[in-house]
């Protein structure tokens, strides 16, 4: 029970205080709202600069338990050029403030790589959570360490955005399948990207996707071809620029294979 104060004229310090605990009460009854992190400014160029003092040495290595040594150099001309530039090497590398640093595992040299692998989810949430049903992922779950990941695709210091240039996309998808790649390049869409710097041919991840991508032999994949295939070959503005006709899907459609293939039935 608080005691009527006022009636205590003759003790203002009393009143003061009383005073002063009600609104340290109020204050402490108010939400605390977390603040927003540091803007990338000084801090930011202060901590990459302390961190190029060690890994700037092209001689920086890490001998892994299975004798095999991973370079721990950063090149900061790939960074800055990187859509990361403005980013403090520990909001990628958390946990690595302090000299020396913590030991991490350090099974092999592919184990090693795959470690990283997660940090990206921090900011890609999104992007993450679609690759978890993907073909790539699942390789991943099976304990395949060669199987690709953010860093194998987007690369780790020195990152540009995905398509530019557009090119680049097939190109990083070459890396794991040239067989592929090789037949694509062949192809009158790679030739016309390749060879002409045609932009309105398809890439890899235009009829793939590219972070929840199916296996090629997916069947509900299959299925879905005739409508990739449909989202440019029935565009009239696009087809009318190259002199094709849209009537290829609904001519498909409408015969034996299209027809049969709405069965799900086949290899």
């Amino acid at each position: 029970m608080i005691p009527n104060l006022l009636q205590h004229s003759a003790s203002p310090r009393l009143l003061s205080s009383a005073c002063l605990g009600l609104w340290v009460l109020v204050i402490g009854s108010l939400p605390v709202f977390a603040a927003p992190p540091p803007p990338p400014t000084k801090n930011t160029s202060e901590e990459t600069q302390r961190c190029q003092s060690c890994h700037a040495d092209e001689k920086l290595i890490r001998t892994l338990d299975s004798g095999e040594t991973a370079p721990l150099v950063m090149h900061p001309e790939g960074l800055a050029t990187s859509v990361h530039k403005g980013l403090r090497c520990t909001d990628c590398h958390a946990g690595l403030g302090e000299v020396p640093h913590p030991k991490r595992p350090s099974k092999d040299l592919v184990h090693w790589r795959a470690s990283f692998a997660e940090v990206c989810k921090t900011c890609h949430f999104d992007n993450y959570t679609k690759t978890l049903d993907s073909v790539h992922s699942n390789l991943q779950k099976r304990g395949d360490v060669f199987a690709p990941n953010c860093v194998k695709c987007h690369g780790s210091h020195e990152i540009s955005r995905p398509a530019q240039p557009r090119s680049r996309i097939s190109q990083t998808c070459a890396n794991c399948h040239p067989g592929v790649s090789a037949m694509y390049t062949r192809s009158v869409h790679g030739k016309a990207l390749v060879d002409s710097g045609n932009q309105d041919v398809p890439v890899c991840t235009d009829c793939h996707r590219s972070h929840d991508i199916a296996a090629a032999k997916d069947r509900a994949w299959q299925l879905r071809s005739p409508n990739l295939c449909g989202r440019c070959h029935a565009d009239k503005k696009l087809m009318a620029k190259y002199n094709l006709s849209t009537a290829v899907l609904s001519t498909y459609v409408a015969d034996f294979h299209g027809t049969t293939a709405g069965f799900g039935t086949g290899s």
